[in-house]
């Protein structure tokens, strides 16, 4: 329900005060386990993201988020959990295959951090090896901003990725690099459509 409330009140905000534009949103699984990856250029990309589909996107979030109480528990309606950066977090892999496991769907931003620049920084393998080990659709995504009122705002969904071939050995970190290279590859080319 919150959930539902939150989308519609975001919906609104970027339907009013920024010339938002939602491409390719049909590409993305009504149903079954995906894992959505994005470019991350601002505070406002998973409010975005969420608002631009009908499906409810689980989100990761830095953990020193939540330790601001109503913040807190705004992440936790909007169906976000905290992830501790630059170290292995067991507890938000257990979380993250968990929600694969119950068919949801997972954003995640693969360059763990914001680009102060827009362009694409380097990214993390964590999303491929979640991807790759939930047996979940991968979905490309990019941002088009900058996030300027009343200016063209654009978020461009592209085609699902198949990771069937990668499957042989989700473990293999060549396999998982690959992966994350061409994902990474697709949220560029889908920047340069504009």
């Amino acid at each position: 329900m919150w959930y539902r409330f939150f989308r519609r009140c975001f919906y609104l905000f970027f339907f009013f005060f920024f010339r938002w534009e939602v491409i390719g949103k049909e590409k993305v699984p009504a149903t079954g386990p995906v894992v959505l990856c994005c470019n991350h250029i601002d505070n406002l990309d998973p409010p975005l993201v969420g608002a631009s589909l009908h499906r409810q996107v689980y989100f990761m979030a830095k953990e020193e988020l939540f330790r601001i109480p109503v913040l807190s528990w705004l992440l936790h309606r909007f169906g976000a959990f905290p992830i501790s950066r630059g170290k292995s977090d067991r507890q938000a892999l257990k979380t993250s295959l968990e929600l694969l496991k119950q068919g949801k769907l997972l954003g995640v931003f693969p360059e763990g951090t914001r680009s102060k620049t827009g362009d694409l920084g380097e990214a993390h393998t964590g999303a491929a090896f979640i991807a790759l080990r939930g047996e979940a659709v991968v979905v490309p995504a990019a941002i088009i901003g900058p996030y300027r009122p009343f200016r063209k705002l654009r978020i461009r969904f592209g085609d699902p990725i198949d990771l069937s071939v990668y499957r042989q050995d989700r473990t293999n970190s060549q396999s998982v690099r690959e992966v994350t290279d061409r994902v990474m590859n697709e949220i560029r080319a889908l920047q340069e459509q504009r």
